[in-house]
């Protein structure tokens, strides 16, 4: 083959120089998003983190992967990349903090057609934003590029966190006992769960433009599908130290009533009131242009309730006050009982939403 034909990983689609400009643009973003035991810096083969045993008796380590899903449909439709990564951290160290631990790291991987840096940038920036906010350090991570494999300009996203809890504070399903209440922590929207389904109710049935302002939101479609999903890991860390916290439940795909159950002990029933509170506008637009049932939207959607706390009666009062004082909308959803069927289910919604 003569010099002038020979194959180069850049004709393949592949840009070493590309993917090394983006590392130094994502660097300060990393950096930004740290913690003291964080070892070594962006570059190396693998992130250290320091732990240091002697806070423990018997550290137990908890891990969690997840992605953003569909979501990332709509910030390619508005080449807005900068919120997504907000998202990704969430859908994790939620679930890491449900068991009682505190997010130590987290490391991403993100799969392009084509390493755009500033793209990259954009895409990291969200991510090290979320770590910010939920006080865990970003120890690196992955970037690759699939030509071939995928569009020049699609992307995706997931990553693993870590944390740490005490062994004898694990939040188990176990510590779950009748006459305990529920708490709601509001969801800042639809989060990052059903949105293949709002995008064919809205996109495609009803015809909705993403750059359309809509009067129920306040704003555009688009700034509504892309609201960044709240991160709730600090508040129930903060519950956690001044209240009797039973366990918690992160509300993802499969609802609210799913996804408490997944934290409650057979033979006990958690009964929620949906006359507790209002969705949020996006839910019953959905419903209506839709013409979706509400039992559908309840096991797809969060509904306007993002996070759920199981706490000890005679810390109600003190657990919505912390909760207000960090700015979480909050409010009693229901309260634990002894259930009639022991093998039946163990979270029930009863009654109906005011004016939805």
């Amino acid at each position: 083959m003569s010099e002038s034909t020979s194959a180069t990983y850049a004709a393949a689609g592949v840009s070493i120089d590309a993917g090394d400009q983006a590392v130094e643009l994502l660097k300060p973003h990393a950096e930004r998003a740290s913690r003291p035991e964080v070892r070594g810096g962006v570059g190396g083969f693998a992130g250290l983190f320091s732990l240091k045993l002697d806070k423990w008796k018997e550290p137990v380590l908890a891990s969690s992967t997840d992605g953003v899903g569909t979501k990332i449909a709509v910030a390619q439709a508005l080449d807005k990349h900068d919120t997504v990564g907000i998202d990704l951290v969430a859908m994790v160290v939620d679930d890491l903090v449900v068991t009682g631990a505190e997010p130590l790291f987290l490391q991403d991987y993100i799969a392009v057609g084509k390493v755009l840096p500033e793209k990259i940038a954009a895409l990291v920036g969200g991510i090290a934003e979320g770590c910010v906010q939920a006080g865990c350090a970003l120890l690196g991570g992955e970037t690759a590029e699939h030509p071939g494999m995928m569009g020049e300009y699609d992307y995706d996203l997931s990553a693993t966190g870590v944390g740490v809890v005490e062994a004898s504070e694990l939040l188990t399903p176990e510590k779950v006992r009748p006459g305990d209440v529920v708490l709601a922590m509001g969801s800042s929207g639809l989060h990052s769960n059903g949105y293949s389904l709002a995008r064919h109710v809205l996109l495609d049935i009803a015809r909705m433009p993403l750059d359309g302002h809509v009067e129920e939101f306040g704003r555009t479609l688009g700034e509504e599908l892309l609201e960044p999903t709240k991160i709730y890991a600090k508040d129930c860390l903060a519950l956690i130290a001044e209240t009797e916290v039973r366990t918690f439940a992160h509300v993802t795909g499969g609802g609210l009533e799913a996804n408490l159950a997944r934290v409650m002990p057979r033979g006990l029933l958690a009964r929620l009131e949906r006359g507790s509170w209002t969705p949020a506008a996006v839910f019953a637009l959905i419903g209506q242009r839709g013409k979706v049932e509400r039992s559908e939207l309840e096991k797809t959607f969060n509904m306007g309730v993002g996070m759920v706390a199981i706490v000890a009666a005679e810390d109600v009062d003190r657990a919505l006050a912390v909760l207000t004082a960090r700015h979480v909308p909050a409010w009693v959803l229901g309260e634990v009982q002894p259930a009639e069927d022991p093998d039946g289910p163990r979270a029930e919604l009863a009654g109906d939403h005011p004016r939805f």
